[in-house]
């Protein structure tokens, strides 16, 4: 660049001596700024790849904090839960939420995620179907992180069930209720509200977002689907397999209390600090 700049210099610098001399000095500065228009152009280029780059990073930073605090939560269940149930049954609860997160991660991997958003050729309105196991997650890496903060959220719609049927269910049937919830219920809910193509939020023929009753379905901060799904199935939860024994006959009432108010405050403040995800 150096180089060519001098030489422009020194063409302009020379006399026009000729109409020879005129038409050599006009060919060698159109060369020389052709030249330097490519090089801008090439420059252009790349910091405009360098940009696209940047912003991917900062996007891929963003999403993995928020999936960090979302994860997070699941600390605060934990505490929350084992501080509210009798002492003889924390490690119960605890197994619990161990389970949701490890064998709803596994689910979410195996079979939730696909059929959340994996988007197929002719989308339907009710349930994906690619990208079980990984599959082509390296051809766009960009789905590494949508999937790990998807399936924070997976399992935290679980984890709200966990402390609705505390002290009142099997961890065999509680592990059975995490299978069907992060590999099929979840991620049907998650389709028809987020994927772009569900019931609840897709595109007509002329190209409006709408849904089956009309207006689309818009969740800014993913609270809805969470929260619905894993509030209906609290309460199914709760409803089937009905209080503790002796928890309202009047009778043995203080054996109920909390074991560890303690573990209920530290809980509540690291929800409190999950929620920022």
């Amino acid at each position: 660049s150096r180089v060519r700049a001098l030489r422009v210099e020194h063409v302009l610098s020379r006399p026009l001596t000729s109409g020879v001399a005129f038409e050599m000095n006009s060919t060698e500065l159109n060369a020389a700024v052709a030249a330097l228009q490519g090089e801008m152009a090439s420059l252009q280029q790349e910091v405009q790849t360098q940009k696209g780059n940047y912003d991917e990073s900062l996007d891929t930073i963003w999403m993995l904090l928020a999936s960090m605090l979302v994860f997070f939560m699941h600390s605060g269940f934990s505490l929350l839960e084992a501080g509210s149930v009798r002492f003889k049954n924390t490690q119960n609860i605890l197994a619990k939420n161990l389970i949701v997160v490890t064998v709803g991660f596994l689910c979410w991997y195996a079979i939730g995620y696909p059929l959340a958003l994996g988007a197929i050729d002719d989308p339907g309105k009710f349930i994906g179907g690619t990208g079980y196991f990984h599959d082509g997650f390296w051809n766009d890496k960009k789905i590494f992180r949508i999937w790990l903060f998807q399936g924070a959220f997976c399992a935290t719609g679980g984890t709200i069930v966990s402390g609705a049927m505390a002290e009142r269910s099997k961890l065999k049937g509680f592990a059975t209720y995490t299978i069907l919830m992060t590999s099929f219920i979840y991620p049907c809910v998650v389709y028809w509200a987020w994927s772009g193509y569900g019931f609840l939020n897709y595109t007509d023929s002329a190209g409006k977002k709408v849904s089956i009753v009309g207006p689309t379905f818009i969740d800014f901060a993913g609270s809805g689907v969470v929260h619905l799904v894993g509030g209906v199935g609290a309460i199914c939860g709760a409803v089937i397999v009905g209080p503790r024994r002796g928890r309202f006959t009047g009778v043995n009432e203080d054996e109920f209390t909390v074991h560890s108010v303690p573990l209920c405050v530290l809980g509540t403040f690291f929800l409190w600090f999950g929620w920022d995800g």
